[in-house]
């Protein structure tokens, strides 16, 4: 029995194994960054929750109110305790002992989605000016949560202001 020489330039593969070297695979894209990948979560559960809405409800006719709704619907899954104006633990931001005040989203959480929600929905085809995510009611939304959790847990979100670098110290020459 003959057997046939197999060229130097041709190596035998296995047709089941995939290279990274095989010019037949087709390239791996990259992971997405982690904003990219939270960003793209965040907008499947807001499309998911319109399906749900009753009636269902297209994107193009979703609004700023809209956009609330959902936020408030969040707040059931929050993790921070928003004390209510009642309560003695108002205004403490670590309170000694538990209380039955509700858990909330936290302000920088839904300051943060609304961001990636607002670019998510001009990636995804809508146009600037009729993104709901930058409504005006939005906007107060977000302020009056961050007022309201401000006196509620004691805690201050102002900007900090940045400190000037102080000029380097200067050397003097000893005669």
């Amino acid at each position: 029995m003959e057997t046939t020489p197999i060229p130097d330039n041709h190596t035998t593969q296995n047709p089941f194994t995939l290279t990274a070297s095989s010019s037949t695979s087709p390239p791996i894209p990259p992971s997405p960054s982690r904003y990219e990948a939270q960003k793209r979560r965040d907008w499947n559960t807001f499309t998911q929750y319109l399906k749900n809405h009753r009636p269902p409800l297209p994107l193009p006719r979703c609004s700023g109110a809209n956009v609330l709704e959902f936020l408030r619907y969040l707040d059931q899954f929050g993790k921070t305790k928003v004390h209510i104006t009642s309560c003695p633990f108002f205004g403490h931001p670590n309170p000694p002992s538990p209380c039955p005040c509700p858990l909330r989203q936290a302000w920088g959480s839904l300051d943060a989605l609304i961001g990636r929600l607002r670019a998510a929905f001009e990636e995804n085809g809508g146009r600037p000016e009729s993104n709901p995510f930058g409504a005006r009611a939005v906007r107060l939304y977000l302020r009056e949560v961050r007022e309201m959790q401000s006196k509620a847990r004691g805690i201050s979100y102002d900007k900090k202001k940045r400190r000037k670098q102080p000029p380097p110290p200067q050397h003097q020459k000893l005669p």
